[in-house]
């Protein structure tokens, strides 16, 4: 199974972006998006490394939604 991780772009500096999420910064290619027009302020979906797709916020915010739902069910059932 792959995951693709939402993160907002911080900056654009050519094929390359820093982009971020609650609190982690990353540097991330655009190369596989370099036909499309990747803004700061976008949110991008990265796999490995690399922006795969531009997204709305609003799905990256629900993605991270699903994500923190799960993974604190997960960090419970360890717990328990």
């Amino acid at each position: 199974m792959c995951l693709a991780i939402p993160m907002r772009v911080d900056t654009v500096d050519g094929y390359v972006a820093r982009c971020s999420v609650k609190g982690v910064s990353r540097e991330v290619n655009l190369f596989l998006l370099q036909d499309r027009s990747v803004t700061v302020g976008d949110h991008v979906l990265v796999h490995l490394g690399y922006a795969i797709q531009i997204i709305e916020a609003a799905e990256a915010e629900s993605t991270w939604a699903l994500f923190d739902a799960a993974f604190g069910a997960q960090s419970g059932a360890i717990d328990a």
